[in-house]
């Protein structure tokens, strides 16, 4: 017997490699990622964190290994910066309360995330509302398509009526550390 290889059309073979790979996965395709998703990410992190499980501690969402996966690179420079301070001085840096929770402490109830702002060229808005202790609180996150997926670029808390962007927070110089170039004396 003399079997011979055909060749596929290349358009054929796609469509059997979408086939094969929806099979194995469920059977359903998964559909891009929305501006929403990073946000929805750190919710449930900050979510688990909360919970405190009492094994080994849930890192914050702007902590390592997450602020890579879901922040741009300049909102997770300024994030890794402030860390950096914090360790080399002893002292809090710029960050004095947890952004998505917008205060030192706080609970989620009744999550909801929504892009208020539609896609249009690379940016997006997306709003979480929940119920910390009884109160309505609302973050807004300014995201930027880098990389081919969506990333938070700018996260907006509002406190006592006046909103405040984490990112100026963060921008500001600090009085030492090896990034300016004078070390803290610890």
């Amino acid at each position: 017997m003399n079997l011979t290889r055909r060749s596929v059309p290349p358009f054929l073979a796609a469509t059997a490699g979408l086939i094969i790979a929806a099979t194995l996965s469920g059977g359903a395709l998964a559909a891009p990622a929305g501006p929403e998703t990073p946000v929805r990410e750190a919710y449930a992190i900050t979510t688990r964190q909360l919970a405190g499980s009492g094994g080994k501690p849930v890192a914050a969402p702007w902590q390592k290994p997450h602020r890579d996966r879901l922040m741009s690179r300049e909102l997770a420079a300024l994030f890794a910066r402030d860390e950096l301070y914090q360790e080399e001085a002893g002292e809090m840096g710029h960050l004095g309360a947890d952004p998505f929770l917008s205060g030192q402490d706080g609970e989620i109830k009744n999550l909801k995330v929504s892009v208020t702002v539609p896609p249009a060229g690379g940016k997006a808005q997306v709003t979480a509302s929940f119920r910390s202790f009884k109160q309505p609180v609302s973050v807004r996150f300014r995201m930027v398509e880098e990389g081919g997926a969506w990333k938070i670029d700018a996260i907006v808390n509002r406190v006592e009526g006046q909103d405040y962007a984490v990112r100026d927070l963060l921008s500001q110089p600090y009085e030492c550390g090896s990034f300016m170039k004078k070390p803290c004396k610890r």
